[in-house]
Formats: C-alpha cells, structure tokens, sequence
C-alpha cells in the first residue's frame, strides 16, 4: 500500500448494537403514513474512501432519500456508493441458500431422545423478491410465477420426497454476505481524517400520526369543553430512543407506488389552564403547519403512542336540524345528460324522512379555540342526569384552519321526522320550461323542546330557475339551493310548499 499522505485508504467501520454509533434521533412524521428520520452518526474517518456500514436503521427506508452529510458544513463528505440490503436472514432465506445440498433436520421425539436425519433440499419454498412484485407490478410478477406458487419445501430424505421439513433444519455457520437486519452499505470519501459526527436523514413509511377529538356536553347544550389527543403509531422496525418528534399536519405531495398509500398530524398552543405547560407546540412551516411534541420521548416499534395536545372548556357549539327530503341514487343516474334528468318524471321524488343532526362551532379565539386543528375523528359526549356520559356521534373533520366554522354530521334524531313529495310536474321541450311543485313537511314529536329546522332543498333539474310559489320565506345558500328554517313547537307539523319554474 502507498505510505504518501493522500493516499486512499479503506477502513471498515461496522456500527453494530455494542457500539453506541446513534445519539439521540428526530422524527417528522407526517399525516400520509411516513415519517422523515434524522440520526446522528459517529463517524472515525481516514482522508480518501472509507467502508462503512450502518444497520441502525428502519426496515421500509426509501433508499433513495438517503443523505447523509456534516451538519457543521467544516468538512466534504461525498457517498461515492451506496448498497442498500433489506433481505435479513431467515429459515426461508438460509434453505434457499442451500438449495441442492443436504443438511441435517433436528427430529424432536416424545421420549426426549432427539434424533438428526440428513435431508437434501430440492426446493426451499422461500419466495423471493416480494419487493420486486409490489413495484415492477404484472409482467415481473408473471416471471417470478414459480417462486409466489411453489412455496411449499421439497426434501429428499432416503431417497423419499417430502412436501415438508422432516424436522428443524440445522445450517452451518453464518457467511459473510449474510446479514441480520436491512443494512446500508457505503463507500465514503472525505478530505481530511478525524471523527466525525454526521446526520443521517432518509424517509421510510411504517409510521403514521392522527388526531382525535373528544367534545364533552355538561348542562348547558351549547357549551362543550374539548380534549384533542396526537396518536402517533411505529410500525417501522426500529425503536427511537429518547426522540424528538415533529408531526407534520396537511397535503404534503408524495409520489406513491400502486402498492402503498401514504397518509397523517396535531398541535396546540391553547391550554385552558395557563399554569400547566404545553405538551404540543405548533407553528406554520410553509403551506403546512407543524406540531412539536414538548418532550422527547422513547417511540417503540409496534408501539402507539398517545399524547394530549388541545384542552378547552366552554366551547360554543350549535346543534343544528337540518331536513334534506330528495333521496336521489346518484349510482343510478350516473352518466346521464342534462336534457335526460329533466324527462325522467321520477328523478328525485323518492322521499328521505330522517332529519339530520349536525353540529357547529367556530374555530376561533372570541370561542376559546382559534388554533389550526389537524384531520381527525370528533366524538361527542353528553353528561346524563346520574354524571355518565353517554356518547352521542362521531364523524370526520379535515385540516382546519384558525377562524373557520367546523361542521359535522353526528347522527339522526329520533323525535323529528320530514316528508316530502311532488304534487305537480309539467315540462314543455319544445318551449324548453319545466315546473315542479313540491309539498314538505315536518313534525316535532319531542315533549318538551322548540327546535329549529333547517328544510334544505335542492334544485337539481337545471341551473337556470325561478320560485314562482312559496308558502314561507327562504334564503338561496348557493347557485342551486334553498332553505327555509322552520320553528316547530312540541308536537307541532308545519307544511311548507313552492313551485319552481325551469328554463333553458
């Protein structure tokens, strides 16, 4: 070897468990089902190429985000190759290995006297190359046909065939390009010797966040005190030791392959007890926002992890009755034109007789919220005479951002019921008009309570009308929608009627 001063020199460096080779690590897990990793290496470099291998790392990292660099910016470091491994090894692996070669099988007795019988393995039945499959999709797949179809082992033991192990398979000792966990291979250069502490980066799927939300009902109907949780879940194969952890809230694009989807986040600067500390900080990072969990903590693989990041008492949420009467299947009339809809005599007269419960809250400061509050599950509960609570619906919100009204759907109401129907339709297709006439009502069977019922109505046939008739007065939400809001007494009906005229 040359002895001159920059001359390459090839050192191996194996980062193993009994070399404390990662300080403590950071997670940014996003709202899509993957997670940015970020680790500390602890380098000893010699000035030229280096071998250095890491096994410290996920089993679904993207070897192609790699990077790994010197955060201090003092010294060049340059991944001449990289070799990524994720096939650690196995029974199936170590049997297709030896595939045409005998090997002994341990045969376990019942009197305890264990017996070995030698065994040439004719096929191994390990399938390879599952990755391959998933990504190189149906002309790959049907050339690795075999080895998805044959997975059962054929043994020859004297001279018989066996369509199983005959016992536990005994290998020889482990070789050199054998390995126990996905391992990155490197060949570095650097310019100059010396230790190094570098960070390590790379993206890997396994790990997903959520938020949840619990929204407490006490006496006063209106009045809500809210409670949101972070569920932060690593499926990823590794264990995060004392991590700080980020979760990234919003539409982050994501090339996706047709195999995996990647979709999740959470936040709160709002506690509504100043003298505890915020678990969760949450700031805007460009068109998205991002949450900090306040303590680093230990993530465990297979573990999911729960942590508190929104608190808030006496938020102001409405209950809303809203009445939609037309049941259209949508299923059935897709496809159809325009002129088709208005001739079908039928479409939309079937009648909806639920009566729909929403609730509705404004995401704002002046309601004790006003934070950005991530996609979530929103479960609602109301305290009973004897303090139970009792759950009363659930549904979905989307990422929503400070002063925006939240709506959602919880259920119907049992005491309230609608009912709709046409009492004339006549269309003229040589003048090109069409007028429909509606009749709905609505009753309020609850004993004791007046409600409010927001009576929806949707004009379908075209977009050019006019409401010629109407027995109340309505308010035109948008291009093609109506609604009367009626004010119905215990056990009262109200019947409500229009006529709308089309034209076009």
């Amino acid at each position: 070897m040359n002895s001159k001063k920059n001359t390459k020199i090839t050192v191996i460096i194996l980062f193993c468990a009994c070399c404390a080779a990662f300080a403590e690590p950071s997670l940014t897990i996003y709202n899509q089902d993957f997670a940015v990793v970020r680790d500390q290496l602890n380098l000893s470099l010699k000035t030229g190429e280096n071998k250095v291998s890491v096994t410290d790392i996920t089993a679904h990292l993207e070897p192609d985000s790699v990077i790994l660099r010197d955060p201090t910016g003092k010294r060049d470091l340059q991944i001449l190759e990289q070799n990524y491994r994720s096939d650690p090894i196995s029974e199936g692996l170590l049997l297709s290995l030896y595939e045409g070669q005998e090997i002994d099988f341990l045969i376990n007795s019942a009197d305890g006297k264990n017996q070995t019988v030698r065994g040439k393995i004719i096929r191994s039945g390990y399938v390879p190359h599952q990755l391959g499959i998933q990504r190189y999709g149906s002309s790959y797949s049907q050339r690795q046909y075999d080895y998805s179809t044959n997975t059962q082992p054929v043994i020859l033991v004297n001279g018989q065939l066996r369509f199983s192990l005959p016992g536990q398979p005994l290998f020889p000792s482990l070789s050199d390009d054998t390995i126990l966990k996905p391992t990155i291979d490197w060949i570095l250069n650097t310019n100059r010797d010396g230790k190094l502490d570098a960070e390590l980066s790379y993206v890997t799927g396994g790990m997903s966040w959520k938020a949840d939300y619990s929204m407490l009902s006490h006496d006063s109907e209106d009045k809500i005190d809210v409670i949101g949780w972070v569920t932060v879940d690593n499926q990823s194969g590794k264990t995060f030791e004392n991590a700080k952890i980020k979760l990234m809230a919003g539409d982050v694009s994501k090339i996706q392959n047709n195999q995996e989807r990647y979709e999740y986040a959470a936040r709160s600067s709002f506690i509504a007890d100043e003298s505890m500390p915020a678990t969760v900080s949450e700031k805007a990072f460009e068109d998205y926002h991002l949450y900090t969990l306040a303590r680093k903590t230990t993530l465990r693989d297979r573990q999911t992890k729960q942590v508190e990041f929104l608190r808030a008492e006496d938020v102001t949420a409405k209950r809303i009755y809203v009445y939609n009467g037309a049941r259209i299947d949508w299923n059935r009339y897709r496809g159809w034109d325009a002129d088709s809809l208005r001739r079908n005599r039928d479409y939309g007269t079937e009648c909806n007789p639920k009566v729909w419960i929403m609730k509705e809250f404004e995401n704002s400061k002046e309601n004790h919220l006003g934070i950005p509050l991530p996609r979530g599950i929103v479960r609602f509960y109301r305290q009973d005479d004897d303090s139970q609570l009792e759950f009363t619906g659930e549904n979905i919100i989307d990422h929503t951002p400070k002063d925006e009204t939240v709506r959602v759907y919880t259920g119907n109401a049992f005491d309230l019921v609608g009912e709709r129907k046409r009492t004339d339709y006549q269309i003229s297709t040589s003048n090109d008009w069409l007028d429909e006439s509606f009749e709905i009502k609505v009753r309020n069977h609850k004993e004791k309570d007046t409600v409010e019922i927001r009576v929806v109505e949707n004009l379908y046939r075209w977009i050019n009308w006019n409401i010629t008739e109407k027995s109340d007065t309505f308010t035109k939400t948008d291009s093609q929608t109506i609604e009367f809001r009626i004010l119905l007494k215990p056990d009262e009906e109200k019947v409500i009627t229009y006529k709308v005229h089309y034209t076009w």
